[in-house]
């Protein structure tokens, strides 16, 4: 799977997460950038992209995401 497709499919999460059709993140994204991202909604998020993508992250994984693009590094290494 390209990094292209997995941006495809986390935005759609994060579109239904957040209840939200304008949020396109990328690389650089932060709980920052978007509005509403504080610690509650990061256990959902992280729930539903374990969904999406069929995978799992261990807590020291989450902790030390700084932000989307690791995310999707993160994504990338456990589908492959």
């Amino acid at each position: 799977m390209s990094r292209e497709e997995i941006y495809t499919r986390l935005n759609e999460v994060f579109r239904d997460v957040f209840d939200r059709d304008d949020i396109t993140v990328s690389d650089e994204t932060t709980a920052a950038d978007v509005e509403g991202w504080d610690s509650l909604i990061h256990i959902t998020l992280m729930d539903a992209v374990e969904e999406e993508f069929d995978i799992r992250f261990d807590m020291k994984t989450v902790v030390k995401m700084k932000n989307v693009g690791e995310m999707v590094d993160y994504i990338i290494r456990g589908i492959t």
